[in-house]
């Protein structure tokens, strides 16, 4: 675009060209990683494919696209008396080759200035047609050939067909060719309209042990365990693309747990260790927990493809929007500065006054992580993570959090009160609106249950030099404040109770952990004291114990004169033994 003056050195000189340019591009990404992340499945569902048919099982693979559009748009550029053996692949980065070809912006813009004086561009026509930038006509044409040489990654649905052959797999989808592999050739294979069903009675007879099936071709067929069927085999249901109806993705797993079936299915989603497949997946997970056709209508509630208990009242991710983006834009995100994310992702967060009030919405921030290399991916997440964690923990903090459908345990519940609050004038029913004690037995936290816990090395044993009383320090859920900074937070185990707090006040409190080790200092033995802090220094000199700056670091030792003892047992006595640590071999 700059080469093209649709952006200058001032900024933005055409905002419509550059708005067309990034939608187009923006579209053709999503498509395109949408088709490489399910590619990049296939190879792992062919073999768990081949282990299935070997464990004399059927394999069901529910997909949404079939890249028909791009198969005829490549056989239309070959002659039909070459169909018989086509040398022609149809991958994602067909999509990237048709934007690149088709929407890349390559049209010239001269710099002019308005009636306002403001400097902007307009399209340079010559004799009535479009002429072109050099520069931009070089960058598109050097990304067409690098992309054309890359090896290539096929669709999923060729893969499997390809892989398995015509003979094992009932395709059931909307195609009317396909390219199927024939004596060692690629040729072009015509289906007949007919030939959804066909394929489907081929499945359910037993005769095909692999079937495919899309929205479009699926359309009111079941593929399930039928009694009267010569097919009862297991079907293990692979849903490897999701898509974005949720309606469609219900409707597609039910076509193979149907009623008067021999055994019901087994299902596996599909997903790739790459975090910003998330963007496709929480957009229909989001979708099942509204519709709640698996999660709250199942006759046992606690059963689920999406986990219950983890019910917000109202959606999470947006709320953590504006925190996590303003985190961004102080820097606060560790591995990826501000400079970074923008120019890796195009949206501002900052503007001449600071951070912009208006930010970029959370679908915009995820979809345009997907172009994003995996390290950065991977650290963009774990900070949006933390946020949404310590948003659901805050919110289980405050109650406001739904868990939905859960089993309370206690020793006894017991009705206290019972009240009518409201009663239906047609039929004369009534709202009851009960009070329930629940009664749980206090449960002490041992000695032995207390150092149980250090064998956690973030454990940390604590005692308080005010009070005397004991604790054992262990990390808490993070806090997130209103600002969107982060509060880390530990939780202190008593006896009888256990509370957190945030870590940065612990630095104030009478919270001590001692410790004395035998160290040896310039050739010779001592004991020293470690763990000590600021406000215990003038107190531990008055027991006795001197200081040492050594590497700029105060340090406490107990002399080792005839005096140590005395001032060794006054220490010990204001501050108890909690455990005694074997020394680690060197």
């Amino acid at each position: 675009m700059r080469a093209a003056n649709i952006i200058g050195e001032t900024g933005t000189l055409n905002a419509q060209a550059k708005s067309a340019a990034g939608s187009a591009f923006e579209r053709a990404k999503q498509r395109f990683f949408g088709h490489l992340l399910t590619s990049m499945k296939t190879p792992s569902l062919i073999c768990s494919i081949e282990r299935d048919l070997n464990a004399g099982h059927a394999a069901v693979i529910q997909i949404v696209s079939t890249g028909e559009a791009l198969m005829e748009r490549r056989l239309a550029e070959i002659p039909t008396q070459e169909w018989g053996d086509v040398q022609v692949d149809i991958t994602p980065r067909e999509y990237v080759l048709d934007y690149l070809a088709h929407s890349f912006p390559g049209q010239l813009y001269e710099p002019f200035t308005d009636s306002e004086g403001n400097l902007c561009s307009r399209p340079v026509y010559r004799d009535g047609r479009p002429v072109e930038s050099r520069e931009a006509v070089a960058r598109r044409d050097r990304l067409i050939e690098k992309l054309a040489s890359l090896s290539p990654v096929p669709g999923a649905l060729d893969q499997i067909v390809q892989r398995f052959r015509t003979d094992v797999v009932a395709e059931v989808t909307g195609r009317f060719r396909r390219v199927i592999r024939k004596g060692g050739r690629l040729t072009v294979e015509n289906r007949a309209a007919s030939a959804n069903l066909a394929e489907t009675t081929a499945f359910m007879d037993d005769a095909k042990r692999v079937l495919v099936f899309s929205d479009a071709g699926g359309t009111g067929r079941s593929y399930h365990a039928e009694l009267s069927a010569r097919n009862c085999r297991l079907r293990v249901h692979y849903l490897l693309e999701p898509g974005w109806k949720a309606d469609a993705v219900i409707q597609g797993l039910g076509r193979t747990n149907r009623t008067n079936q021999a055994q019901p299915p087994l299902f596996r989603p599909i997903a790739t260790d790459v975090k910003a497949e998330k963007r496709f997946l929480s957009t229909i997970a989001r979708r099942l927990d509204t519709l709640g056709a698996i999660t709250r209508s199942a006759p046992d509630r606690r059963a689920g493809l999406v986990p219950v208990g983890r019910q917000p009242r109202k959606p999470i991710w947006p709320r953590c929007a504006a925190p996590a983006l303003h985190a961004l834009a102080r820097g606060k995100v560790e591995g990826c500065s501000l400079e970074r994310f923008e120019d890796a992702t195009g949206p501002k967060l900052v503007d001449s006054n600071g951070s912009r009030d208006e930010l970029p919405p959370i679908t915009t921030i995820l979809n345009r992580l997907l172009a994003l290399s995996i390290e950065l991916q991977n650290v963009l997440f774990a900070a949006f993570e933390q946020l949404l964690t310590a948003r659901i923990e805050g919110a289980i903090t405050s109650g406001t959090y739904d868990v939905g459908l859960e089993t309370l345990r206690a020793e006894s519940f017991v009705v206290t009160d019972r009240r009518t609050i409201y009663v239906h004038p047609a039929t004369g029913a009534e709202t009851r609106l009960l009070t329930i004690t629940q009664r749980e037995r206090n449960r002490r936290v041992s000695l032995d249950d207390a150092l149980g816990r250090l064998s956690d090395h973030r454990a940390v044993p604590l005692i308080n030099e005010r009070s005397g009383r004991s604790a054992v320090q262990i990390p808490a859920p993070s806090f997130m404040l209103d600002d969107g900074e982060i509060e880390r937070r530990v939780r202190l185990i008593r006896p009888m109770e256990q509370h957190s707090v945030p870590l940065k006040t612990m630095a104030e409190s009478h919270w001590v952990e001692l410790q004395l080790r035998r160290v040896r200092v310039m050739g010779a033995y001592r004991i020293e004291l470690s763990g000590f802090n600021d406000t215990m220094r003038d107190r531990l000199r008055a027991y006795g114990l001197f200081g040492e700056i050594i590497s700029w670091k105060l340090r406490m030792f107990v002399p080792t004169d005839a005096s140590g003892a005395e001032i060794l047992t006054r220490l010990l006595d204001h501050y108890p033994i909690e455990h005694i640590v074997e020394r680690e071999a060197a």
